[in-house]
């Protein structure tokens, strides 16, 4: 009798793997791949009670990737949405042999029945910290007013204006959101605050619109209300309309943006504000991958500019950015020049420096961490001083480094090694139940591989001399992590056919014979293998595919 398998078993196999075939084979290679694998598993085969239950195992799992993936609708579903898609309640009533856009449609729609019995647990918040520090004594003192002063001989640096806002979301249903957010500001002494809520509908695929109600000390109730639109599929707009009523009468205001896909990457405003400080705006930005460029011209009363900046990206892991810009109009001129890089999986910390006539100069750190932004401008003088800007563009890339080097990287370090560890001892069970089925299952090949073997010698085919997978260490300070290899020459001779060894695009742990000793790390596999009288060697990371024999694999059996 057939043991069942639980749905942990299922959920942690890949089919494709398992089968070592293509995602995109067809069905005569399923049955080719699922033959062979029932000839190698079929329980009739052995006769040792042991042997005979692990390959009970292994066979009932073959057939159920084998009885997935040969069924066209359950192998769309699983290609689209993998095992959630196939153990999502109501597929029961789908019609069979419909096609994968129809499939898609039907998950969707169940997918949009759960997530609206969740919509209620779900908010968004987004908060911004500005806290501005003048730091003027530093460079701009004057001694002689101060030199009666009790404790004039040290710079006095002083908190000037405090900012602080918060929003949240609240789904009401798949097409209704209410936002609520508030703000609280203080500078020299003086302070208020403010209130806004807003509900946001969703009227098409095109377009939503937007009713807001706001009210604060400092001014009267606002009533407003926000319009978007997609005119055509490269084409939007945007309208903001808002009556502001204060002690000076009802100020209306009007915004209105139209934006065009020019290409790919670039995307071109125009800008049209009316009410206090009406100005028409054109800008054009692009980004791409590496590089984000911005230009911007703006007419306007009191304020007319032109502005153009450029960010550059590299293509690291910590997603370092450096950025200039130049901004010129009645107000006078200003460059600014800075770079922000990731400092942790959810933290980016930026630090920016400006350079202007009449503001002087500044700098500005700021710090993003998930939906939280913290920012701190720091003025450090009115005037165009080399000294300030030398210590503003130094001093944080000094203070940086030593903190990356003394606080962030050990932290980080701890950290990525605590949740390695974390990692490790809630997969125990897992691995060492996988690591008996690997040790199973190659028992089961013994016979098949001498079989193979016998006939690879006998026309000088494919040998699998010796192979090992896992994480591989060069560094002697670290040879005892060796250990974390696994020798895995059995089960890739068992896939040699034909003098040929052919794996797929996919994480080798779901082969037969092979376990993952080393979970949550950086694997690879290294093979030693004759043919032709020929020793190559080739070692390939995890999931890359692999065909042999290659003649570049060849190597020098001198050496």
């Amino acid at each position: 009798m057939a043991t069942a398998l639980s749905e942990e078993e299922l959920d942690n196999e890949d089919y494709y793997s398992l089968l070592n075939v293509r995602r995109e084979a067809s069905s005569e290679e399923l049955k080719a791949a699922y033959r062979r694998l029932c000839m190698l598993y079929h329980p009739d085969k052995h006769r040792d009670p042991e042997l005979k239950s692990q390959a009970e195992r292994l066979f009932n799992l073959v057939h159920q990737a084998y009885e997935v993936l040969s069924d066209p609708q359950t192998r769309a579903i699983y290609d689209i949405y993998g095992k959630k898609g196939l153990e999502m309640e109501g597929w029961e009533v789908v019609e069979r042999r419909r096609a994968p856009a129809e499939i898609r449609e039907e998950f969707e729609r169940l997918q949009r029945e759960r997530e609206e019995r969740r919509l209620q647990q779900r908010t968004n918040p987004k908060g911004t910290i500005s806290v501005g520090v003048d730091a003027t004594d530093l460079f701009d003192r004057y001694d002689e007013e101060y030199e009666d002063v009790s404790g004039s001989g040290f710079p006095q640096i002083e908190i000037n204006k405090m900012h602080i806002s918060q929003s949240i979301e609240a789904p009401l249903t798949t097409t209704d959101t209410a936002i609520l957010s508030g703000s609280l500001s203080t500078q020299n002494g003086n302070g208020g605050g403010s209130i806004n809520f807003a509900l946001r509908r969703v009227t098409s695929a095109k377009g939503w619109g937007e009713l807001e109600f706001g009210a604060g000390d400092l001014q009267g109730p606002l009533f407003g209300l926000k319009l978007f639109r997609n005119l055509t599929p490269r084409c939007f707009v945007t309208t903001h309309c808002a009556l502001q009523f204060s002690s000076r009468g009802i100020r209306p205001g009007l915004t209105t943006v139209l934006a065009r896909n020019l290409d790919k990457n670039t995307v071109g405003y125009l800008q049209w504000r009316w009410g206090i400080q009406s100005a028409m705006n054109t800008s054009i930005v692009r980004d791409t991958k590496t590089s984000h460029f911005t230009v911007a011209l703006q007419l306007g009363v009191p304020h007319s500019f032109a502005l153009i900046s450029y960010q550059h990206k590299f293509q690291d892991d910590d997603q370092t950015r450096v950025k200039g810009s130049l901004k010129a109009g009645f107000f006078g001129t200003v460059v600014e020049y800075g770079a922000e890089r990731k400092i942790s999986r959810h933290s980016v910390l930026g630090a920016a420096v400006s350079i202007g006539v009449p503001q002087g100069v500044s700098l500005k750190v700021k710090l993003n961490r998930a939906s939280q932004t913290y920012f701190f401008p720091i003025h450090l003088t009115d005037q165009l001083l080399p000294s300030a800007v030398f210590y503003a563009t130094v001093g944080p890339l000094v203070v940086y480094f030593a903190m990356h080097r003394l606080i962030i990287k050990p932290y980080l370090r701890a950290q990525k090694e605590k949740e390695l560890q974390k990692q490790r001892e809630n997969t125990a069970t897992d691995v060492l139940q996988k690591r008996q089925e690997a040790e199973a299952a190659i028992r089961l090949m013994q016979e098949s591989v001498r079989r193979i073997i016998e006939a690879e010698e006998s026309r000088m085919g494919l040998i699998i001399v010796n192979a090992w997978y896992g994480k591989f260490v060069n560094d002697k300070s670290k040879k005892s992590e060796k250990v974390k290899v696994i020798d895995v020459t059995v089960p890739l001779q068992c896939l040699v056919k034909d003098s040929k060894l052919i794996l797929t695009e996919a994480s080798k742990a779901r082969l037969p014979g092979f376990y993952d000793p080393c979970v949550g790390e950086e694997k690879n596999l290294k093979m030693l293998y004759q043919f032709r009288g020929v020793l190559p060697q080739v070692m390939v990371p995890d999931s890359e595919a692999l065909r042999i024999p290659k003649q570049s694999h060849r190597i020098d059996t001198d050496g």
